[in-house]
């Protein structure tokens, strides 16, 4: 807004994480001229659209429109009669909906503000739109006409653990930490998801009326979630219905054998897009080539209805408090931990002391072999540091201090050890434990050389 140019601003990031209400609280909803895209219809309905917001604009009765063409001219025509000596705020929301013509809209847009409004130093245009592959695609990655022309990319991410526990208590939602992070491990720091929550009930009683009541208003996201995101959203559903299976990951072999789909470019641009999109996280085995990359599923509440609500709706209105305690949930809940111990790396590193050390996370593997006398062993977070130290990192969710028992210890000594003997590796390797209430003193905890605890997950960064 201080800039003596002409601004195209680009927000885009999975729907329901805030875009429009950031922007409308921002400028306190005063544009110039806004306009929403329609989901699934076409250029009529959206041109008619037009219309009706710039009568709204200009107060004269406005003619049908034939195309974005004129709708661009109109546009152009209005906002020159504006006064140059105040920001002009046009607002294109959902973006993306408006462009369902073979890229008449775009190749409109191009024109207009290569010839026109880039030249308008007044004017900050904000191109908004949930449907993350197309502002990354046709917007600010684009190889035409718009090529290199943005001048701010906001990509909007989900709270963070201190964010959500500041939005709850703006609600006057006073819970625990750990009930906080259970929270996360279904809705992430979705916004909206989290502004459903009521303050007069529980933790596991909102998930009940959420997900599990029969007019819970989260059940039936899923569906509108993916159909409104992608075109061919089948397919993109079949990838994530694969990647809920394995929460460590799979590789892109194990996707193309578990989602029954080809190994071609469209699957290429799936994984692109629910990459982009913050759906699916990627990341590398320690010291694989790319072609090893990992994929896994990263947004909690898609991991969520895939474990316990496709297929389940109206089983049990109380099923979430009902299930307290239960043996397959705390398997859940501490695979999901590990995700957001991953999505809080840097509040980790915070804690380890190395906020300013180069880091590579990682994963690693190896096959055990009793005919060659080689063990098994799994490393779900391995941070590779610049300094020439490993940190092998074990990640524990529980209710209570975590007790390292001889199992466990001889486990951690071997994973080192594994660890060492497979790779290499001649840098310094530490074990470190992750849990909620850190980790009881006792003849076995000196197996780690340091310990992060829950509330370091919390801290702003």
């Amino acid at each position: 807004m201080s800039s003596d140019k002409a601004q195209l601003i680009i927000v885009y990031g999975r729907r329901r994480v805030g875009k429009t209400y950031l922007i409308n609280e921002y400028f306190h909803k005063d544009f110039a001229f806004k306009i929403t895209g329609i989901y699934g219809k076409g250029r009529e309905v959206q041109l008619e659209s037009f219309v009706s917001e710039l009568k709204r604009k200009t107060r004269k009765k406005q003619d049908a429109l034939k195309n974005w063409r004129q709708a661009f001219e109109e546009l152009r025509d209005y906002l020159e009669k504006l006064p140059e000596d105040k920001k002009q705020v046009v607002f294109f929301d959902e973006m993306p909906w408006l462009d369902n013509q073979k890229g008449e809209f775009l190749s409109v847009f191009e024109w207009l503000w290569n010839d026109w409004a880039s030249t308008k130093d007044n004017l900050v245009f904000i191109a908004c739109g949930s449907a993350t592959s197309w502002m990354d695609e046709k917007i600010a990655n684009n190889k035409g006409g718009l090529f290199n022309r943005q001048t701010c990319k906001l990509f909007l991410k989900p709270f963070k653990l201190f964010e959500t526990e500041a939005f709850l208590l703006n609600k006057g939602i006073k819970w625990s930490r750990y009930d906080i992070v259970r929270c996360y491990m279904i809705m992430g720091g979705i916004p909206y998801y989290l502004d459903l929550l009521s303050n007069k009930l529980p933790f596991s009683q909102n998930i009940d009326r959420l997900f599990f009541s029969e007019d819970g208003e989260l059940w039936d996201e899923f569906d509108h979630l993916y159909k409104t995101l992608f075109s061919n959203s089948d397919s993109y559903i079949k990838v994530v219905e694969a990647l809920s299976t394995k929460t460590s990951g799979l590789t892109r072999g194990e996707i193309v054998y578990r989602a029954g789909l080809k190994n071609n470019g469209d699957l290429s641009k799936i994984l692109k897009d629910l990459v982009l999109s913050g759906f699916v996280r990627v990341s590398g085995f320690y010291k694989k080539k790319k072609k090893d990359t990992l994929y896994q599923l990263r947004d909690y509440y898609t991991a969520f209805y895939m474990h316990y609500l496709k297929d389940r709706h109206g089983v049990d209105e109380h099923y979430w408090t009902n299930s307290t305690g239960n043996r397959s949930r705390s398997v859940w809940e501490g695979l999901t931990f590990e995700q957001v111990c991953k999505d809080h790396i840097m509040g980790i590193k915070y804690k380890l002391g190395i906020p300013g050390v180069l880091t590579e996370e990682s994963s690693w593997f190896q096959r055990g072999d009793k005919k060659k006398g080689i063990s098994g062993a799994q490393i779900d977070l391995l941070i590779d540091r610049s300094d020439k130290v490993i940190d092998i990192c074990e990640m524990k969710f529980s209710s209570a201090e975590y007790t390292i028992d001889e199992k466990t210890n001889i486990n951690l000594r071997n994973k080192a050890e594994a660890f060492r003997t497979a790779t290499g590796c001649r840098d310094t390797i530490q074990l470190i434990m992750i849990t909620t209430n850190g980790v009881k003193d006792n003849e076995y905890s000196g197996v780690i050389q340091n310990q992060v605890v829950l509330n370091d997950l919390f801290k702003e960064w």
